[in-house]
């Protein structure tokens, strides 16, 4: 940690000239001059990137940090292991260095006399798991996602926006590129570019591929808007007409929507492949979008994915303009705190997915059937009543590697999808209180001004959150919040869906968007009936505590073979739970647990339950207002 000196274990060479200096000493010293950076992506296709830097020095003790705390993942993710080869050397002549005992992503070295340019080189593995952030898979035989993190070190004690990284790339022959790094200038199969901070380095991933195809959706428009699109087939680009004209209609909604506009251009940086690690990552004037190969050309895909891009380029504003002061880290290797992370990301969450509604890329009764699923999902979580919302962001740092069984019971990042109800219950009662006058669009025009162009960050708290709701409407807005976030199962799920105009409801016709889920993840989701979800072969993903699986002796893990005397299959399982309804007779399933095999009861009769939301005609439609068009 910056700031603080620390005692290592070295060779006898290095004990006594190696110490941590303290950040505020180094501060006050000239940032070094600019250090070059060539990656080298030619052998991306066999999973390693291999990486040069050349950094001034002086001579004495030197510390180099590798990025540790990556903003917009908030954990100290920085995918160290998968680091190899790193050498230290000054005109050919290697110059030993040692890990730091506590801590892990700092290197200390003794620079000789004389010596004004280290040598650093590095490999990155890409041979990782196709989930994670950063850490996870980005590279396929014809494509690959470079985040500029994964490939460097930089010397501890400068602020990132004051070290200057000139960097460089050499890519397979005929691979083509997009970035939102300005002033490239390619000679064949390298790409060069300006010197720019470390801090803008690391916020500009470079997207590459084979099959590459780069689309204007505001063409003469300032400032530009592309979608960068590398995949594993040359079918996979085939984006309509149609298609790009939502997201069109996106960058509208956006400009109505904020106001203002915080870069210079922007680039949605998506990656269509089955073989990388699927998610989305914000950046300032870019984002790293990762989905299936074919989600563009298939429906089920298209609908899955359609709420990617509007989050990551909400985060454009809510996320990188404007940013929790906690969540600053000068040096990436200040620890972030997570606090505010129902801002951060469940307010992003709310308007991608009213952003993904008013562009099109959802129709209202997807977008409506979205919030069904949500909040059925959230009071279908028994974890709530131990854990409070707050202390799922409180505890981000590790529920985001949670595993996926036990999900309702742990509870997991849901200041996502839980903050998502939070600010629909914000955005319906700032209409109560102002007769729909005023909402959270106006929040959003006050609260994320400021100059157009140039990348900007203006940090906020609690107390400014709360200061500009009052802004628009006079509310104890504290206390409402409070409530929300510190208590235990909280009733916002229904409520917030009550105070839109609509209420939520149950019956046997299955959920749109669960049931694409399902379809695109091979999965059957039983939560709201037996309680559990289970995989297309029986694998069980998860049991509802204290539901009727669970009661039944049912766990995560197992495996169901077969359902009262039949082998099993999804729809065999779905018949029963309909059957069961005109009998007293338990369902009867055959489960593996191991080697094990046993026979359990599930005294289940209310049949297949799916959750819809139906219009309360008592209220005022609060929610078709919401997600209703701003721009014609």
């Amino acid at each position: 940690m910056i700031g603080s000196l620390r005692k290592a274990a070295f060779g006898p060479a290095l004990i006594a000239s190696v110490i941590l200096i303290p950040f505020a000493r180094l501060t006050a010293q000239t940032a070094p001059g600019a250090i070059r950076i060539e990656v080298d992506v030619t052998r991306a296709p066999q999973k390693i990137l291999h990486a040069h830097l050349q950094i001034p020095v002086q001579p004495g003790p030197l510390v180099l940090c590798y990025p540790e705390w990556i903003p917009g993942e908030h954990m100290p993710s920085g995918p160290i292991t998968n680091v190899a080869g790193l050498k230290f050397a000054s005109d050919g002549k290697m110059i030993p260095w040692r890990r730091d005992l506590l801590d892990m992503f700092a290197f200390h070295l003794d620079i000789p006399q004389g010596v004004k340019f280290l040598d650093v080189d590095l490999d990155f593995l890409l041979s990782a798991a196709s989930s994670g952030f950063s850490a996870g898979s980005s590279a396929t035989a014809f494509l690959n996602l470079l985040s500029w993190n994964q490939v460097l070190v930089y010397p501890q004690g400068y602020p990132a926006a004051n070290l200057t990284f000139v960097p460089s790339l050499k890519l397979p022959a005929g691979w083509k590129f997009g970035t939102a790094l300005p002033g490239a200038k390619q000679n064949g199969d390298t790409i060069d570019f300006p010197a720019v901070s470390l801090e803008t380095l690391i916020d500009s991933p470079v997207l590459t591929g084979r099959y590459f195809r780069a689309i204007q959706i505001t063409p003469g428009q300032y400032p530009s808007h592309e979608i960068d699109i590398a995949a594993d087939s040359a079918a996979a680009l085939a984006m309509t007409p149609e298609t790009q004209m939502h997201f069109h209609q996106l960058v509208a909604e956006t400009g109505a929507l904020f106001g203002t506009r915080h870069y210079r251009d922007y680039h949605f940086l998506l990656t269509l492949s089955d073989d990388v690690a699927h998610f989305g990552l914000e950046h300032h004037e870019s984002s790293d979008d990762r989905t299936s190969e074919r989600s563009l050309i298939e429906d089920a895909g298209r609908i899955d994915f359609a709420g990617l891009l509007p989050h990551e380029f909400v985060h454009s504003w809510n996320g990188k303009f404007r940013r929790p002061a906690d969540l600053i880290s000068s040096d990436y290797h200040e620890p972030m705190k997570d606090d505010l992370l129902w801002v951060y990301e469940g307010l992003t969450e709310y308007f991608g997915n009213v952003l993904t509604a008013r562009s099109g890329l959802w129709n209202p009764q997807q977008a409506r059937e979205d919030i069904a699923r949500l909040a059925a999902t959230a009071d279908h979580r028994p974890g709530r009543s131990w854990r409070p919302l707050q202390d799922t962001a409180d505890s981000a740092v590790f529920l985001y590697n949670a595993d996926p069984d036990w999900v309702n019971w742990r509870r997991s990042t849901d200041f996502y999808e839980e903050s998502e109800l939070l600010w629909l219950d914000v955005d319906a009662t700032l209409r109560r209180l102002t007769k729909n006058q005023k909402s959270m669009n106006d929040f959003c025009l006050a609260f994320f001004s400021g100059p157009s162009g140039q990348p900007d960050l203006k940090t906020y708290t609690f107390e400014d959150v709360v200061a500009a709701l009052n802004g628009v409407a006079s509310y104890d807005w504290s206390k409402f919040l409070r409530t929300r976030l510190d208590s235990v199962s909280p009733n916002t799920p229904v409520e917030s869906i009550e105070n839109s105009g609509w209420k939520l409801v149950y019956n046997e016709q299955p959920n749109e968007l669960e049931e694409n889920r399902d379809s695109v993840n091979k999965r059957v989701t039983l939560t709201f009936s037996i309680g559990l979800t289970l995989y297309d072969e029986g694998s069980i993903e998860d049991v509802v505590y204290d539901g009727p699986s669970y009661k039944a002796g049912i766990g995560p893990g197992m495996k169901v073979k077969a359902v009262n005397g039949q082998q099993f299959s999804p729809q065999v399982l779905k018949d029963a739970i309909d059957a069961a309804k005109a009998t007293t007779t338990p369902i009867q399933l055959i489960v593996a647990n191991g080697a094990q095999v046993e026979t359990y009861s599930i005294n289940y009769h209310g049949g297949l339950l799916y959750p819809h939301l139906e219009r309360d005609e008592s209220r005022p439609d609060f929610l078709g207002d919401i997600l209703h068009p701003l721009t014609p």
